[in-house]
């Protein structure tokens, strides 16, 4: 640990100084005490020498913002100390002027507004303040006495009050200066103690403080410095030389930035211990007038440092078994599709009889073999095509055409399996060309699939709408059914690869590529897929593309508007 007094002016303020306020106790006692001697020593002058009314009313003067001092004892508040001092100031006036002042009998009096100041000063007004009010009032009970001599004359009066009235004041002062230094000492005390504290807070954290300067040389340092970070070589030589050689520039930055009042963080290698990192964060430090200053928080980065390698590897290890599994689904994709066509082929053959009849039970096990072998076909396809896009190899075919022909023969395809499960399919497509720049297969695709999904999941007696239109340079196409629908929890995973909703029943229907397929190629034209459900009142999903090249063209004797092809 390393203690580095901060330079002179560079001192971390406190509360304590600021919060700190004098107690009221022995202020009221201070007023007390006067206002009771001055009551016995008019008693006693009275007693045993008859005193000028005058003097006596001087008297009974000053003793009176005595008494009201005890109010302190009550409420302590600034406005009661101020208000006091000027009761001090009127009183001392007064007397000066009823006894002739500095010549009359009780010329020690004259003292009393600079230890009324001394007694009731308060941070609240305004450190010394009242002192340096009591030390300028002195000069009004001199200037009141010296008028009322020139007005009225002096009188004689006994020597021993002069010198009891010098005697009280300076008893008085010396009070008063006794309560200004002890407040001033608690004062000084507390504030050393806060420093203490905090100077020991500082040194016991757990990275390191610096105060630098703009050119990275520290000033003062708290705290516990990194591993392989030398403080006396920052204070001697400078941040920058403790830094490996290619991290200079970047700390440098960061030293410049933080000069131009930006936040700033970097992390280096120390010069004398390569394998290890020092994360640094530096702000800009106002605190000092006339001098730019930075603070800097150095921590041991070493471990930070090695977990973001150990990301970084598991990364590049992820990224390349995904490839390596994007490939190996690709290649084993072409090699089971070549004799799985051979497989559709033979059986449709025989599903059809060209070379003389089969037994209905061969015909049957014919047909199983041509669906079975058709449903594994589009799925090693749709397996393909993602595989593909994962690897980043898949090209669209872009090219000019109307968008209702490819949409139109994915209706065809799924009609037969619309009618033969009792669903009601209807396209509403636009009765003027709707010309698109896309890959035309994968809009065929994209609706085929789509139409799929909700003929699927749409019990008999259901329908399902398919809308082809567009909308100034987007393509929409939307399917929606009255299928079972989709809950809300399963919204959020759709559209990943292999991800089904509802149950086992239906998730025993498809595979969970055909949705995620649909989403892929949607984001390869720029677009986007949209999904929007409530469980048990169907599903409609809607794919926007920016390829619309042409606005339809609707001649004058047309009527706007939608076919419905049946």
């Amino acid at each position: 640990m390393h203690n580095h007094p901060p330079q002179p002016g560079l001192a971390v303020p406190t509360a304590a100084e600021s919060a700190a306020q004098p107690s009221a106790a022995p202020a009221a006692l201070w007023h007390a005490g006067w206002a009771a001697a001055v009551a016995l020593t008019a008693l006693a002058a009275q007693s045993f020498a008859r005193l000028e009314p005058t003097v006596l009313a001087a008297l009974l003067l000053t003793a009176a913002p005595g008494v009201a001092g005890v109010a302190l004892m009550v409420r302590d508040t600034a406005g009661l100390r101020f208000s006091l001092m000027g009761g001090w100031l009127l009183a001392t006036v007064a007397a000066a002027g009823l006894t002739g002042g500095a010549t009359g009998a009780t010329p020690g009096l004259l003292l009393l507004p600079l230890a009324a100041g001394l007694a009731l000063d308060d941070p609240r007004i305004g450190e010394d303040r009242l002192i340096r009010l009591g030390t300028a009032g002195l000069a009004l009970p001199l200037i009141s006495g010296l008028i009322s001599t020139l007005l009225i004359g002096s009188t004689a009066q006994p020597p021993v009050l002069a010198a009891a009235s010098g005697l009280l004041a300076v008893l008085a002062l010396a009070g008063a200066a006794r309560l200004s230094s002890n407040r001033r000492m608690a004062r000084l005390t507390r504030a050393e103690q806060d420093g203490a504290l905090v100077q020991a807070v500082l040194n016991a954290q757990p990275g390191l403080t610096l105060l630098l300067e703009p050119t990275g040389r520290a000033l003062a340092a708290w705290g516990t410095p990194p591993p392989s970070v030398s403080v006396p070589a920052l204070m001697d030589q400078g941040l920058i030389a403790a830094v490996h050689a290619p991290d200079r520039p970047g700390v440098a930055g960061a030293l410049q930035r933080a000069a131009q009042g930006q936040p700033a963080e970097v992390m280096f290698s120390p010069r004398i211990a390569l394998d290890r990192r020092v994360v640094l964060i530096l702000r800009r430090y106002d605190g000092e007038a006339g001098a730019a200053r930075l603070i800097a928080q150095a921590f041991d980065g070493t471990a930070q440092f090695a977990r973001e390698l150990g990301l970084e590897s598991a990364r590049v290890e992820a990224e390349a078994q995904s490839a390596g599994k994007t490939r190996f689904l690709a290649n084993m994709s072409h090699e089971l599709r070549t004799p799985l066509n051979a497989v559709i082929g033979f059986a449709d053959i025989m599903r059809q009889r060209l070379f003389g009849p089969l037994p209905d039970r061969y015909a049957d096990y014919a047909e199983s073999i041509h669906q079975a072998g058709g449903h594994l076909l589009d799925l090693i396809n749709d397996v393909l095509d993602l595989s593909k896009i994962e690897a980043e190899r898949y090209e669209l075919a872009l090219d000019r055409f109307d968008a209702r022909d490819p949409v139109s023969a994915a209706v065809a395809l799924i009609r037969p399996q619309a009618d033969e499960k009792g669903v009601h399919l209807a396209p509403v497509l636009p009765p003027h060309p709707l010309e698109v720049e896309a890959d035309a297969r994968a809009l065929k695709q994209m609706a085929l699939n789509l139409l799929s999904n909700a003929v699927k999941f749409t019990p008999a007696g259901g329908s399902v709408t398919l809308t082809l239109d567009g909308i100034g340079p987007y393509l929409e196409l939307v399917v929606s059914d009255t299928g079972v629908g989709i809950a809300p929890e399963d919204l959020q995973r759709l559209g990943r690869p292999f991800e089904q909703a509802g149950g086992a029943d239906q998730k025993a229907q498809g595979t969970g590529l055909g949705l995620s397929l649909v989403r892929s190629l949607a984001e390869l034209h720029g677009g986007r897929l949209t999904i929007d459900s409530t469980l048990g009142e169907g599903v409609a999903a809607m794919v926007r593309l920016p390829v619309a090249t042409l606005s339809p063209a609707i001649e004058a004797d047309e009527t706007p508007g939608a076919a419905v092809e049946a």
